[in-house]
């Protein structure tokens, strides 16, 4: 028992259709790349996912800091 639409559709997609279905396309090539390459070079891959969020942790702790330091200023006088 088949259920569901399972052939072509007739009319081809057009418009915001075509693209969204483009873009996942094109999409799921890239993470399939990206898989590949921290397959064939694990260490890199790691090091730049640490750096990446080093960097990402050091960025958020500057924007906290300075968001608390300039909260303590009253702009209203």
């Amino acid at each position: 028992m088949h259920a569901g639409f399972t052939g072509t559709p007739t009319e081809q997609p057009e418009g915001l259709t075509k693209v969204a279905k483009s873009a996942a396309k094109e999409m799921k090539h890239e993470a399939y790349a990206v898989a590949f390459g921290a397959r064939e070079h694990p260490y890199t891959a790691s090091a730049l996912l640490l750096t990446t969020g080093i960097v990402a942790f050091g960025l958020g702790y500057l924007l906290g800091r300075s968001s608390a330091e300039s909260s303590t200023r009253t702009y209203w006088r």
